[in-house]
């Protein structure tokens, strides 16, 4: 089977692909063989009828942490994560420190526990505010910059629920500035993110 690949028309402005992202979930319309005739979604080459994939909520906190660094209150980074009973996005990790060599490794060794409660590489969503040098010389700007961390060689079941339940909490964050989906280290290499955020809108 040939693997999903994103529909660009489809993606939020802002939301920069890497080569990797084109291995994520992607929508496909419902096939006369299909299990009782459900949409499918397909991750990694795999098929999972899409009632099996729950919806989650986002807690308050999340909107606030988020809030206090939008407004500047000295908060440089938020880490999200599903919680383990894959039911709501909440906070993991809040921070005031500009230090993205400590803010990388934290999602390089993110853990998730799959539904038998076995932990594995995990994903996570992300928040920082990251500032980049004008290509004019100018000076510099910001951008508060939303990452989701989806690994390739997680375990399924946290690929599938990070990757469907991405959208929910980038709805209930607004004011996000740029959109950067990661897949492996090397999307999450400084000068990588750099330069797609200074080149997004």
């Amino acid at each position: 089977m040939v693997i999903a690949n994103l529909h660009l028309r489809r993606l939020h402005p802002g939301t920069f692909l890497t080569p990797s992202a084109k291995r994520l979930a992607t929508y496909h319309p419902p096939h006369p063989h299909a299990l009782l005739s459900l949409p499918l979604i397909t991750i990694y080459n795999q098929t999972i009828p899409s009632n099996k994939i729950h919806s989650v909520s986002v807690t308050p906190d999340c909107i606030s942490a988020f809030n206090d660094l939008k407004l500047g209150k000295s908060m440089k980074w938020i880490i999200y994560k599903i919680s383990d009973d894959w039911k709501e996005i909440v906070v993991e990790e809040t921070s005031d420190q500009d230090d993205w060599s400590v803010f990388r490794e934290k999602l390089l060794n993110a853990k998730s526990k799959d539904r038998k409660g076995k932990e594995g590489i995990g994903g996570r969503y992300a928040v920082y505010d990251v500032q980049y040098e004008l290509e004019s010389g100018e000076g510099t700007r910001n951008k508060i910059t939303f990452i989701s961390w989806c690994p390739d060689d997680a375990p399924q079941y946290p690929r599938m629920m990070y990757s469907s339940s991405k959208e929910a909490i980038k709805r209930a964050l607004n004011g996000l500035a740029a959109d950067i989906q990661a897949n492996d280290a090397d999307d999450i290499e400084l000068d990588n993110v750099l330069s797609r955020v200074s080149k997004g809108r």
